[in-house]
């Protein structure tokens, strides 16, 4: 690893750090974020993921700033280093059915169930007014491109969900959920216009285009 990323990681990891420093009393960090709040179509993906104090996997970001390619390679490597971590999916019908702000934060409490490992304080990415399982949170704007923690979660998040999206694609072709992964597209919309709507799409995002 060069300099330059390893000053990168140092910069990036100062939130945790300056946590761990300040609190002794704080062994375990959870980094969360989502992926999928703004796509017409498929489920938004929330991922909690505890990382080692020490970690240091190069290249790791916010998943927005990491290509295709290499948010897969990191996507195996984060899970195996992690202490732990846990990945919630909520579909399509429960966004329409409680809208997806109330949708993602269900995710984040479902990802949390998942852990094996019980943090002592939660960083999110921006979201307030959440159910932490009483765990201490810190919500941070722009979270995923400044903490550690959960840029991880959001690599996680962000793979989890596109490799939904891709299955998706294969069940049905004829919307380009491989291209765009659910994003209203002009493609994506013109599809919609034209041929209706598919079951994963979400109703209450396309009520505009049908």
């Amino acid at each position: 690893m060069n300099e330059k990323e390893i000053q990168r990681l140092t910069e990036l990891k100062k939130i945790e750090n300056d946590i761990y420093k300040n609190d002794p009393n704080i062994k375990y960090i959870c980094g969360i974020d989502e992926a999928g709040r703004g796509p017409l179509a498929g489920p938004v993906v929330v991922a909690s993921v505890i990382m080692p104090k020490d970690s240091m996997i190069q290249w790791v970001n916010d998943s927005k700033k990491v290509s295709e390619k290499r948010r897969e390679e990191l996507y195996d490597i984060i899970k195996e280093e992690a202490i732990s971590y846990g990945i919630a999916i909520i579909d399509e019908k429960v966004i329409d059915e409680i809208n997806i702000l109330n949708a993602t934060k269900k995710g984040l409490t479902d990802s949390l169930k998942e852990l094996k490992v019980r943090p002592d304080l939660i960083l999110v990415d921006a979201l307030k007014g959440i159910d932490t399982l009483q765990i201490p949170y810190m919500s941070i704007i722009k979270g995923d491109a400044k903490c550690y923690s959960i840029s991880a979660a959001s690599i996680l998040a962000k793979v989890t969900r596109d490799r939904i999206m891709r299955k998706y694609d294969e069940i049905y072709p004829d919307y380009g959920f491989e291209k765009h992964k659910g994003y209203g597209t002009a493609v994506h919309i013109a599809k919609i216009k034209e041929i209706g709507p598919c079951p994963i799409h979400r109703n209450t995002f396309i009520k505009n285009f049908i």
